[in-house]
């Protein structure tokens, strides 16, 4: 079973595969507009054939962004997707970045690699939560 994570923000989409049990953060899609962002992600879904396609969606507090998340994945031509609670996601990516220095975690924002970390535990989550998935 082939799994596809997705943080989606304003600049970057976040991408981190689990394949056979291993997750992976994957190269970023780098947003320059909605349509763009959201043919390069369709295009990667046709080439890579998940078979589900996992969201990282905030709480309720963030009406706006949820709004713009869900607006955005309906841009989408795929089946099925899974929304899974971000809350702290960022967070805990950059948790894992502590060790470099602060030059290396500015750059990791700026090209995405902290995205896709974000993606990384957002399918964590997934997968903690329906360990049959990967049976």
């Amino acid at each position: 079973m082939i799994l596809l994570a997705a943080d989606i923000g304003l600049k970057r989409i976040g991408l981190a595969m689990c394949v056979q049990g291993v997750i992976l953060p994957l190269e970023p899609i780098l947003r320059h507009n909605r349509q763009q962002a959201s043919q390069q992600l369709q295009t990667f879904l046709e080439l890579k054939k998940p078979d589900t396609l996992i969201v990282g969606l905030p709480d309720e507090h963030y009406a706006t962004t949820r709004a713009r998340i869900l607006h955005f994945v309906g841009l989408l031509d795929f089946a099925p997707i899974v929304y899974v609670g971000e809350s702290s996601s960022s967070e805990l990516a950059l948790e894992e970045i502590a060790h470099l220095s602060h030059k290396q975690r500015q750059q990791a924002r700026k090209n995405g690699m902290l995205d896709s970390l974000a993606a990384c535990e957002i399918l964590r989550r997934y997968v903690a939560s329906t360990p049959s998935i990967l049976l």
